[in-house]
């Protein structure tokens, strides 16, 4: 097989079949996809996975939660293919997916990751497009034709704004499974990954053809996360680190760009408001703290 979808899973289950139907419907066949169930409390995953023929098909149930991060390690240690996706649970591919990150590869083939076109939907799987996408849109690199971005130049755009889809990146197996997802990072382990291939020289490919639908919804965890502070603890933390590396690589705009985290700060403002008009005033110190620090 040329790809190995992995679907890390705790959660809605209607939406987990519609993201393992539409890598079953891809236009290119050469496919595996392993579900890993963390631990779901609901037995229709099971049975519906038990009723599906396809031997490219394998679903798996931890025996203990993992959470995110652990469950994303455990997808790694199962990769075979050349490439790998760690597909999000309740996104969806378009028919033509598989083809636009292979043909990219293809183009490309000392790059470590692709970054296809994405369009995000909400919870009733209409097209949207919340602030914090249109913020993406803003910093992402404009092209109507397939680019690439490597080393400083890749991580300065990153840290910018996180515009990259962790759920739709098609990535070299060799260079993930090398790298690795950092233990203890919940909420930008892709980031940290994408920022660890930037400083070896590696690159990345963007090509704006629409093939991946991506589901914002609030129930997400990061959108939780977010909205208690946690994800800003995280964040704050993990742009200091990455400033000092970057500075210590020479890399003055890339080290400037995480000091500065400005859209993240952006973001933590944006719910401060939200916060209180949910009554969430528990939420404001971590968030101040964020938007000043």
């Amino acid at each position: 097989m040329t790809v190995d979808v992995m679907l890390p899973y705790y959660g809605d289950v209607d939406q987990m079949k519609l993201a393992a139907r539409s890598v079953m419907n891809q236009e290119n066949q050469d496919w595996r996809l392993v579900v890993i169930d963390d631990g779901y409390p609901d037995p229709e995953p099971e049975r519906w996975f038990s009723t599906i023929t396809d031997s490219r098909v394998t679903y798996l149930k931890n025996e203990q939660n993992l959470g995110a991060n652990g469950n994303y390690r455990k997808a790694l240690t199962m990769v075979e293919a050349d490439y790998v996706v760690i597909m999000g649970a309740d996104d969806i591919m378009l028919p033509n997916y598989l083809d636009i990150v292979v043909g990219a590869f293809s183009a490309y083939p000392n790059a470590d990751v692709v970054q296809p076109g994405v369009q995000v939907i909400d919870e009733k799987g209409i097209a949207c497009n919340p602030l914090v996408d249109a913020v993406k849109k803003l910093y992402a690199p404009k092209t109507s034709e397939p680019m690439e971005l490597k080393g400083e130049a890749m991580a300065t755009s990153l840290v910018r704004a996180d515009w990259a889809y962790f759920p739709s990146l098609a990535w070299r197996s060799e260079t993930m499974t090398r790298i690795g997802f950092t233990e203890g990072l919940d909420v930008v382990q892709d980031l940290a990954l994408l920022l660890d291939i930037a400083a070896e020289g590696g690159s990345m490919i963007i090509d704006p053809t629409l093939s991946f639908l991506y589901r914002r919804h609030s129930a997400s965890d990061s959108s939780v996360r977010a909205m208690d502070g946690r994800r800003f603890d995280e964040e704050r933390n993990f742009f200091e680190l990455q400033a000092k590396r970057f500075k210590d690589l020479g890399w003055n705009k890339a080290s400037l760009a995480a000091a500065f985290h400005t859209t993240s700060r952006l973001n933590a403002g944006s719910l401060v408001l939200k916060a209180i008009a949910r009554g969430r005033f528990d939420s404001l110190p971590r968030l101040a703290k964020h938007i000043v620090s």
